[in-house]
């Protein structure tokens, strides 16, 4: 059934695409919902409809007078300053309970400032931009964000046959996603006792893997991310956003990444969120023995004389050695160390990091993960607990311990986030 009058806040640039944004208010209200109208439009307003933030309102939550803007003729800088004032107006209304979501067009400025706006809206909370420029490779600015993206076909300036139709297909987007807000945020359907975000790489896969079965048994729900960067990133944001109750970071490889320059890197805010909020962690080192490149070719000059092994045609791993290991375990330190007391738990897998970091496996270098493991114990402070394990990070036996250690944590603490 249809959420009658549910509030849908509408946003861009009212000045120049006033007639486009009164076709797609026109779809929504059709459709029986509430618009609520943000003009991001430096230049003017519209009165082909109210309008409930006018720009200047936008401009002074972004720390801007909007006749500065107007005069200094800077447009990237009018542009960034819109856009991180859409994002504080609609976290407020977010915050207010207001909105049931998200809907904005543009052209590569208009687009830029909705979607810099909704970074600020939450994970499941629908956002949907029609954008003239959604073929493009908007990645970094739609981040880890749930948005959907909904490509104009021709520019957003003036209402024809076929805008006509794509504006409605945001409208019929959004419309449809606040509909149905909310299933599945009620983890399906299902009572659950938590949910537990999990780390994973196909060489951590068995462990992870018997967490996940583990957990499933104990009546939580188990959401695997793949630490290739862009799962790191989307982990992080969830756990900032206060979804998960606790963290089996299994495979904080992205580190590695970060530091060597490969492709697998989440950024240096990863195995962040999760010690800022205090949300119950157990932290492995897995997968530090390596870092990812892409085909052979691509791997930096100065790294070629390393161990290089061929995971894939386009991926290839480079085992890290000593200097990197130092390195890693102090960043791993400092940042399992913000955690408050008794949220963090570091197992240190004393048999091996990976699939090939096994007795006998291309990787296994004991001594190199000694220099890991010594420098996690130097850094990290006497308020996190350090648990060496005499087992490798695929073994069953580790995967029951890691759960172990956390529902501990969980047992009898207050969910964060709820």
């Amino acid at each position: 059934m249809r959420k009658k009058g549910a509030i849908i806040a509408m946003l861009g640039c009212f000045d120049t695409k006033g007639e486009d944004f009164a076709l797609l208010r026109e779809r929504l209200m059709a459709q029986g919902h509430r618009v609520f109208c943000i003009n991001l439009g430096v230049k003017g307003t519209t009165h082909l409809f109210p309008v409930d933030i006018e720009a200047e309102e936008v401009a002074a939550a972004g720390g801007s007078v909007l006749a500065d803007l107007r005069t200094s003729g800077d447009r990237g800088v009018a542009v960034e300053r819109m856009g991180s004032g859409a994002a504080v107006v609609l976290r407020k209304l977010v915050e207010a309970g207001t909105i049931a979501g998200v809907v904005g067009m543009g052209g590569g400025g208009g687009t830029y400032m909705v979607l810099a706006a909704m970074q600020a809206v939450p994970f499941g909370i629908p956002k949907v931009c029609l954008s003239t420029v959604a073929a493009k490779d908007l990645s970094q600015q739609v981040g880890s964000a749930d948005i959907v993206l909904v490509p104009s076909v021709v520019d957003l300036a003036g209402v024809n046959s076929i805008s006509r139709v794509t504006i409605g297909h945001a409208a019929s987007a959004i419309g449809g996603m606040v509909q149905h807000r909310g299933t599945t945020m009620q983890n399906g359907g299902d009572a659950v006792r938590g949910r537990i975000a999990v780390s994973m790489f196909g060489n951590t896969t068995d462990c992870v893997n018997a967490c996940t079965t583990l957990l499933r048994s104990k009546g939580y729900e188990v959401f695997s991310f793949h630490a290739n960067g862009a799962g790191g990133r989307t982990m992080e944001s969830l756990i900032d956003g206060g979804y998960f109750d606790g963290v089996l970071d299994i495979t904080t490889t992205e580190l590695a990444d970060e530091l060597c320059g490969g492709i697998c890197s989440a950024g240096p805010d990863r195995l962040g969120a999760a010690s800022r909020r205090g949300v119950p962690q157990v932290v492995v080192p897995g997968c530090m023995d390596m870092v990812n490149f892409g085909a052979a070719e691509s791997v930096p000059v100065h790294y070629r004389n390393r161990y290089l092994y061929s995971w894939a045609p386009d991926v290839t791993l480079m085992r890290t050695e000593g200097e990197e290991n130092r390195a890693l375990g102090e960043q791993l330190a400092a940042k399992a160390a913000i955690a408050p007391e008794g949220t963090v738990l570091i197992m240190l897998p004393m048999q091996g990091l990976s699939q090939l970091d096994c007795e006998g496996g291309l990787f296994h270098r004991p001594a190199v993960n000694r220099v890991l493991f010594d420098s996690i114990k130097e850094h990290v402070g006497r308020k996190v607990r350090i648990s060496e394990v005499p087992l490798h990070i695929n073994d069953q036996e580790f995967a029951a311990l890691a759960v172990q250690s956390l529902l501990s944590m969980l047992a009898g603490r207050a969910k964060p986030g709820r």
